[in-house]
């Protein structure tokens, strides 16, 4: 065999290998961000689902869990202090927001919820301001999740972002378990069915909306502590996120926890492969400027166009709780 045959096709071997270990990272990078849209979207979903509340501020719950974090962490250079901190801080507040507030919009229409919680955003943007000042915060790191795993020969990944994937899916399977085999889920589902039969029956609606607001609300922090090493964190931060979450509901169905699960992943690969391969697809077709240029906004839209596409199909989303 000629010897040059034999180096080309060493050479377009090891370019295939190397391809399909990027495309790995990329659907994995995706998983990561896919199971921390989980996290908003279940809170954000559990809430809708069972108050009938539109709450804008969920993505400043996720601030303050961020930030929060941040703050312990630097503090005392423990990692899961800090976690613990956070998630705290967010069932006191998330607790202290449903009693306050919540309570008097569960009666009123969509819009004056909208117009409440968008208020909420601002003002809790200026309060982080005010307490940890405008400078945005950086989190390393924690020194044992700091390291990468050979998921492949030859293809490294960071063990955090392993980590954020392996929480993300122990929460849905603690979720699922909750939600269906507790009595407590056996009342979430009654709730989201009928709250006014609920309250008939004798269960404490009211005590009922807060657990589940509390629940929310540390989920949201949970994932704005595992966002805060990757993303920065600043004011403002959770703006963006929830926007994704509530696009993730939609596709998902809206008060469905497993929807939302298996929405969240089809989001987070569908963002992350479509901003690594949109631009050199594109540039197969047309120029290298054209696909540098319009790639990136292309890659932006995906997502609303998935969305666009589950509705025209399914209008109720992939999985609509029973009785919608």
């Amino acid at each position: 065999m000629d010897p040059g045959l034999r180096r080309d096709d060493n050479g377009v071997a090891a370019g295939r290998a190397i391809a399909m270990i990027y495309v790995i990272e990329q659907v994995l990078n995706g998983a990561q961000f896919g199971v921390m849209l989980f996290l908003m979207a279940a809170g954000l979903t559990l809430i809708f689902g069972i108050m009938n509340v539109i709450n804008l501020a969920h993505g400043s719950l996720y601030m303050v869990g961020a930030y929060v974090a941040a703050a312990v962490f630097g503090a005392t250079g423990s990692f899961l202090i800090g976690l613990a901190a956070a998630l705290a801080a967010a069932i006191v507040v998330g607790i202290a927001l449903e009693v306050t507030l919540f309570r008097t919009l569960y009666a009123r229409d969509h819009l004056d919820q909208v117009l409440a919680t968008f208020g909420l955003i601002l003002f809790f943007n200026e309060i982080v301001r005010i307490l940890f000042g405008a400078t945005a915060l950086y989190m390393r790191v924690p020194d044992f999740l700091n390291g990468r795993v050979e998921i492949l020969p030859g293809a490294p990944y960071p063990t955090y972002r392993l980590a954020i994937i392996a929480v993300g899916l122990a929460v849905a399977l603690l979720l699922y378990l909750l939600i269906a085999r507790t009595r407590i889920g056996m009342l979430i589902r009654a709730g989201a069915s009928n709250r006014v039969m609920l309250g008939a029956l004798g269960v404490n609606v009211t005590l009922l909306y807060t657990a589940v607001f509390a629940l929310g609300a540390a989920l949201a922090a949970l994932a704005g502590v595992m966002a805060g090493p990757i993303f920065t964190v600043e004011s403002g931060m959770g703006e963006s996120v929830l926007i994704s979450a509530f696009v993730v509901i939609v596709i998902g169905g809206i008060g469905s926890i497993r929807g939302a699960f298996v929405a969240a992943l089809l989001v987070g690969i569908v963002d992350a492969t479509g901003r690594a391969y949109l631009r050199p697809l594109l540039a197969l077709f047309t120029s290298r400027a054209a696909a540098d240029s319009a790639g990136p906004a292309l890659a932006s839209m995906l997502i609303y166009i998935l969305m666009a596409a589950v509705l025209f199909v399914r209008p109720q989303g992939l999985f609509p709780p029973r009785g919608r």
